[in-house]
């Protein structure tokens, strides 16, 4: 049983800063896969930064140039760095990690209001 738990979530003005993690209950040499998803009130979960085995990273249009996926495998976590953030930043961060089949944390909120 893969669990991922997700810490960081907090209130902050726009133009702030945040720094998620995830730390995983194994190796995240693991999984195929490592990334971040969000949603938003009345929206569906969507794919925010992903970060494949080999260091390959993959950002949303929204997001790109903002946020920074990450890793610290000697820690089995993966952090999402994001900056300059938005009110339309606000949202509840889940992260996801792949291994055969999908695993999920309970998620982390981050509400960006001034």
């Amino acid at each position: 049983q893969v669990q991922l738990v997700e810490s960081g979530g907090d209130l902050v003005q726009p133009g702030g800063s945040l720094k998620l993690s995830c730390l995983a209950s194994r190796s995240i040499f693991s999984f195929g896969s490592m990334a971040w998803y969000r949603q938003a009130p009345g929206k569906e979960r969507e794919l925010v930064a992903r970060l494949l085995d080999g260091g390959v990273t993959y950002y949303a249009d929204s997001v790109n140039g903002r946020f920074t996926i990450s890793r610290d495998s000697a820690k089995n976590t993966v952090y999402l760095q994001m900056n300059s953030l938005k009110a339309e930043d606000t949202a509840v961060y889940y992260c996801h990690a792949n291994m055969g089949r999908d695993y999920w944390g309970q998620g982390t909120q981050v509400t960006v209001s001034s």
